[in-house]
């Protein structure tokens, strides 16, 4: 059939011969069969002439509806005759099936099989037969037609218990593949599960980590605030200002050290004396007044070298506090 009416566009661009006298008499036309197959059908043949008036075009019509029309008319007209060959085949094998069931009932009743002598028994197959036919599609009683539609249904059931042993086979992965799944979530669970209680476990562990070391933290704390406390104490009891820097601290340094290099006969002489026998073995090998003028003598410079070292040392404190 023709399917141009399922596709008509209205909008697209008429034709220059669409408002012609003969395009307009065909669609009326059309419109006039329309109208009396309406009234035929309804049964009021005075109504056609109304409905035609109706369904006619009017005095002016439009070129686009015009050829919209005459496109519709053509594709009505188009099915009209489709519907018309189909009807006619349809008829003619119909009157063919009435002529063969005729016959198939004037030989039956001739054979004494008509189906109302039939008895129960022999209605029922007959019916079940029917019944199989009918299933089967079969339009006659050939052995080879039941053979034939046995075979296709045999194939059809080959291919529906394929399609289901495939579907079994898919329905058997897919629930392999869900108890996999649902092994591996359980597994996850109690991996979340074992997470967490480490995690709670760890975190416990690290707060007593954290609050012990922050316990020892104060307590260094208090003890380095105490310590600072005493050094302050002490570089205020030494005499400390900011002023004394690591310049001045160098300084005095290489100062001692001067003093040092001064003081260090002064007191090799002094260790010398350390080593002196005493006062007897002078008693036996010298005189005693000489030895008393050597012991004087020996203390005046000791006296003289301790007032030296006294003013070095009170040179150096006075040049530090400059």
């Amino acid at each position: 059939m023709d399917h141009a009416a399922e596709h008509l566009d209205p909008t697209a661009p008429a034709p220059a011969s669409a408002s012609s006298s003969a395009a307009v008499a065909e669609v009326n036309a059309w419109l006039a069969s329309l109208a009396a197959e309406a009234g035929s059908g309804g049964g009021a043949g005075g109504r056609g002439g109304g409905a035609a008036a109706e369904l006619s075009l009017g005095p002016d019509p439009t070129p686009r509806g015009v050829a919209y029309l005459r496109a519709l008319a053509a594709a009505s007209q188009a099915r009209s005759r489709a519907a018309g060959i189909a009807a006619a085949g349809l008829r003619a094998q119909a009157s063919e099936y009435r002529a063969e069931a005729a016959r198939l009932r004037e030989a039956l009743e001739r054979a004494g099989l008509a189906r109302d002598a039939l008895p129960p028994p022999a209605a029922a197959a007959a019916r079940a037969v029917a019944a199989v036919a009918n299933l089967l599609a079969i339009r006659d009683t050939e052995m080879s037609s039941f053979v034939v539609a046995s075979a296709d249904l045999s194939l059809r059931r080959a291919e529906v218990e394929e399609k289901r042993d495939k579907v079994h086979k898919e329905s058997k992965a897919l629930l392999d593949y869900t108890r996999k799944a649902i092994n591996k979530l359980t597994e996850l669970k109690k991996m979340l599960e074992k997470f967490k209680n480490d995690v709670e476990k760890q975190q416990a562990e690290q707060m007593t980590d954290w609050q012990t070391k922050l316990v020892m933290m104060d307590s260094k704390e208090r003890q380095y605030i105490l310590q600072v406390s005493n050094y302050k104490a002490m570089l205020n009891r030494v005499g400390y200002t900011p002023e004394i820097n690591h310049g001045v601290l160098m300084e005095m340094a290489e100062h001692k050290k001067d003093l040092e290099r001064k003081t260090k006969p002064i007191a090799d002489t002094l260790r010398s004396y350390q080593d002196l026998p005493p006062m007897e073995s002078f008693a036996n090998s010298w005189d005693k007044a000489l030895a008393a003028l050597a012991i004087e003598d020996k203390k005046r410079q000791y006296a003289a070298a301790e007032k030296y070292l006294e003013d070095v040392l009170q040179s150096a404190l006075t040049t530090t506090g400059l």
